[in-house]
């Protein structure tokens, strides 16, 4: 089975790419790909430098991006979006999107896509770019922070984090005229985890799922595998990580990857809390996305 670790590298942003017809201040790494043994996921991490742009185009795999630094402007289906750590954005199959950093300081973000992005050999093409010169000036002035909570919106959104489950989880304010919620804005919690998912299905999402996950003091997830892709990018905190039946401590700043059939879990034995952006592909199936080591275990010691 496959799996990978590693520790996120950011010095490839001193050395951007080579101006061209296409981007401008643009630095990109590939974190998960095929090297690293995946089959559905490409998992990179993107900057622009102040003044930089990637020239709109689409393409054949779906596509999600994270804020993590910086403000970074997303043109997608034609609507300019300014956003901020903490925002994240969805471009679906076929979908014109561009990017670009009207700001005076470099942004970054975390971006995955699925299927994997096909290499320069394959015979055919995946992404299709504009040919109309690219206008920064207009794509900047035309942004706008999104109007998070208008039924209208699409394809972006907005999460501050989730705080302490005894906080998460308490009621504070009136009954009548708090903040709508319902099962798109819940926050799934257990054994000491909670999970916020952000681009899914709900959201319009059909090949891959992103979503954050917060781990309590104590918080653990028992040994298991999955029949999809994960891979996570460590925020903060550390953990000790079971991957392939070997110990790890995963602390923010590392990525790590498990491949179909890979047994993992996650063991938050210190002190302090524990985040990571997560993600799947493809999408799990309604049932059977668990397999949990030690429910079948009993049937390997009655087989002796």
């Amino acid at each position: 089975m496959t799996y990978h670790v590693a520790t996120v590298d950011w010095s490839f942003t001193d050395h951007p790419l080579a101006t061209s017809e296409t981007w401008h201040g643009l630095s990109r790494s590939v974190l998960v790909s095929s090297a690293q043994g995946a089959v559905h996921t490409e998992l990179a991490i993107g900057a622009l430098a102040p003044g930089g742009w990637l020239q709109r185009h689409f393409h054949s795999f779906e596509e999600s991006l994270y804020v993590l630094a910086g403000e970074l402007v997303v043109e997608i289906d034609g609507k300019a979006h300014r956003l901020v750590g903490g925002d994240y954005a969805f471009m679906p199959v076929g979908t014109w999107h561009a990017l670009a950093n009207g700001g005076s300081e470099p942004t970054r973000w975390l971006g995955v896509g699925s299927p994997m992005r096909l290499p320069l050999d394959a015979g055919r093409r995946d992404t299709f770019y504009a040919h109309e010169p690219f206008d920064l000036a207009t794509i900047r002035d035309r942004a706008e922070r999104p109007r998070f909570g208008d039924p209208r919106l699409r394809l972006v959104g907005h999460y501050d984090g989730t705080p302490p489950q005894a906080e998460a989880l308490s009621i504070t304010d009136p009954a009548r005229g708090r903040r709508p919620a319902g099962r798109d804005t819940a926050l799934v919690v257990y054994s000491g985890i909670s999970v916020k998912m952000l681009v899914d299905r709900v959201f319009g999402a059909e090949l891959h799922t992103m979503f954050t996950v917060d781990y309590e003091p104590g918080g653990s997830a028992q040994v298991h595998d999955h029949p999809f892709e994960e891979a996570y990018f460590f925020l903060d905190g550390e953990i000790e990580a079971e991957l392939g039946g070997h110990m790890h401590t995963i602390r923010g700043g590392d990525v790590v990857f498990a491949g179909v059939g890979t047994t993992h879990g996650f063991f938050n034995s210190g002190p302090g809390r524990v985040r990571w952006i997560e993600t799947q592909a493809p999408q799990p199936p309604e049932r059977h996305s668990y397999r949990w080591v030690d429910h079948w275990k009993r049937f390997e010691q009655e087989e002796g």
